[in-house]
């Protein structure tokens, strides 16, 4: 018995660091990892969410987030990287040579500023210090960067400087990151200052394009900055069809690499 109760506390440490891991995981992916069935895992979840580890969901769990807990720069950079890429890559499609656009700063935004180089006499705005630098060397790019106060960790301003200076603006597109976006909530992250900024970019902007990965989709976080309805296209790597069609059907553009099934998302 007692051996048995030291291997149920290592599956459930697993279980943990492997949610942790992946930010996410289904019920079924679980029973696959760890040979076990689908209501052993329900139990263990249910465990570790009464110990305040992790959160269950319809059909799985999700790593427990506190809405003012924002991870820094380096600790974003190199997560689901292939997927901030392809989101990248999606939204370089919808920039024309000549545009004016306005690039917030984000791991996923700095993936679509590195890739610009296809793109002729654009002018860009940014507070983010690594954008650019990134198109500093970009042949026919005009970089105008906003002044203002520096978040340290963060490699970009804010405040009412850099929201003064974009004030007198007019962009054709805005391309916007967030710590998180939901249907109910819309798109926000943990910073006052950093909502703050973002709202001003958005408002000088013809169109908005939200450029977020599927890891972050159905999550709030403390500041709103964005209503579903203030964003004009939802640019992901993978979203289920039911909240595609949900988010087309209230006048919102949705564009993805791939889809993921009900059964894929544990519905």
């Amino acid at each position: 018995m007692k051996k048995e109760l030291v291997f149920v506390e290592e599956r459930k440490r697993d279980i943990l660091e492997y949610v942790v891991a992946k930010k996410k995981a289904t019920v079924s992916e679980l029973c696959a990892r760890f040979g076990v069935s689908s209501a052993t895992i329900r139990n263990d979840l249910r465990d570790l969410e009464e110990s305040g580890a992790l959160v269950r969901t319809h059909g799985g769990a999700i790593v427990r987030v506190q809405a003012r807990f924002e991870p820094d720069s380096a600790e974003k950079g190199p997560q689901h990287i292939a997927e901030k890429r392809a989101i990248a890559a999606l939204a370089l499609e919808c920039i024309e040579d000549g545009d004016t656009i306005v690039i917030d700063t984000g791991t996923t935004t700095l993936e679509l500023a590195r890739m610009l180089g296809s793109k002729r006499d654009i002018t860009v705005i940014t507070n983010d210090l690594t954008i650019a630098m990134s198109l500093e060397d970009h042949p026919t790019a005009t970089v105008h960067f906003l002044g203002g106060i520096l978040r340290k960790r963060f490699h970009c301003t804010v405040g009412p400087r850099a929201e003064e200076s974009l004030r007198e603006l007019t962009v054709d597109k805005a391309f916007m990151g967030a710590n998180s976006f939901s249907i109910e909530k819309g798109a926000g992250t943990p910073d006052l200052q950093q909502a703050d900024i973002k709202k001003a970019m958005m408002s000088i902007a013809t169109k908005v394009y939200l450029l977020v990965d599927s890891s972050k989709l159905g999550r709030n976080s403390f500041a709103r900055f964005a209503l579903p309805e203030d964003i004009d296209c939802l640019v992901t790597d993978a979203i289920s069809p039911g909240d595609a069609k949900f988010l087309e059907d209230n006048g919102l553009e949705v564009m993805t690499a791939w889809t993921v099934s009900p059964e894929e998302k544990g519905e």
